[in-house]
């Protein structure tokens, strides 16, 4: 049998966040909450309250204050803490689909261009961070990343639209950088094509550090909203039992004028290294060369409107906050307390025993 797998609060959330562990502890009157962190769903009671959303908000604003250090010491670029965070950091891989992100992100970039400045006050921003580490050889990931940094560095410096659009691709990704990234993030994204994903952990730790999620209906994706109610998180795109069906008539899908104007924008040299993209292009656009084998194609105009779904939730700071806190209060479960005590009790038939005291 399988357990849900679990991580520790320990470290992600009483280590890395602080200031937001410092809040709970308040609120809860307890610290107890770090060894028992089913007890966080006391954080429920005080969803609604203005007084507690406040100081949620200023404490994740002291946590983005840190991620946006970072990216200045990395990149000399100032970034707007009023902008939305919108992190996706996993292993770079196809099925991730961080393609997928980033022509959402070339989208987004070509609607401001378009707008007159008036309506640009009326835009949420956004700062966009991409993260994570591949394969040596896996060719698609290399590519993926170039164009994450080639998107980038277009948008960001773009005096139209780089206050309201920026887009970072944070190399050397592990473990210490999770840590300051996580805490400052405001909207994940677990989007890899349903079905291929198992239970993966990542989003546990966004979901911990009071992290709305934009995913597919895949994974733990699943259970978090279970956990935190399923109108709270942003879902979008094929189910997994249709994956097999939608493959074998993915060369005959008819795809949007959206999608292709983006193929045509990458395919026609608008940011560079026309021919390096051509493969990618060709991967998910052109089915006598590619099969888009992860329906990247299939799953795009649902998660542009789910990414909008996001940006009206976002303008909106105290339904935003209340989900934020909802979101923690529900993570009680994704704690590897729990996913091991499971393990002892159902399959491994131990006991816990306490070290002997020094």
């Amino acid at each position: 049998q399988n357990k849900t797998n679990g991580v520790t609060p320990r470290r992600w959330l009483a280590w890395c966040n602080p200031e937001l562990s410092a809040l709970i502890t308040e609120t809860l009157g307890s610290d107890a909450w770090i060894n028992n962190a089913e007890l966080l769903s006391g954080l429920r009671a005080h969803a609604t309250s203005k007084p507690f959303q406040a100081k949620w908000r200023a404490v994740k604003q002291q946590r983005k204050a840190k991620l946006a250090k970072l990216i200045k010491d990395r990149t000399g670029d100032d970034v707007n803490l009023d902008a939305m965070f919108d992190i996706h950091i996993k292993r770079i891989h196809e099925y991730k689909r961080q393609y997928l992100n980033i022509l959402s992100i070339i989208w987004r970039y070509k609607q401001l261009k378009k707008m007159t400045p008036e309506e640009r006050k009326k835009a949420v921003p956004r700062v966009c961070v991409i993260g994570g580490k591949a394969a040596s050889a896996y060719d698609m990931a290399k590519r993926i990343i170039r164009l994450t940094t080639a998107v980038g560095e277009k948008i960001n410096h773009d005096p139209d639209t780089k206050d309201l659009l920026r887009l970072y691709f944070l190399s050397d990704y592990n473990v210490s950088l999770a840590e300051t990234i996580i805490p400052a993030a405001e909207v994940s994204q677990h989007i890899s094509t349903a079905g291929t994903e198992a239970s993966g952990t990542s989003n546990m730790k966004f979901q911990m550090n009071g992290c709305l999620i934009l995913g597919t209906w895949d994974g733990a994706n699943i259970e978090i909203a279970e956990e935190t109610g399923v109108d709270e998180v942003f879902v979008f795109g094929v189910k997994a039992e249709e994956i097999n069906k939608l493959r074998e008539e993915r060369k005959n899908f008819k795809t949007g004028p959206i999608w292709d104007e983006i193929m045509a924008d990458i395919e026609g040299g608008m940011f560079g290294d026309a021919q390096y993209f051509k493969p990618m292009v060709d991967s998910v656009n052109n089915m006598d060369v590619g099969n888009d084998w992860f329906l990247v194609a299939n799953d795009f105009e649902a998660y542009l409107k789910a990414q909008e779904e996001v940006d009206a939730c976002y303008q909106d700071p105290d339904e935003w906050t209340r989900r934020s806190i909802m979101y923690t209060a529900g993570s009680g479960k994704f704690s590897s307390d729990r996913t091991i005590r499971e393990y002892a009790e159902d399959i491994w038939d131990v006991v816990p025993v306490r070290p002997p005291a020094v």
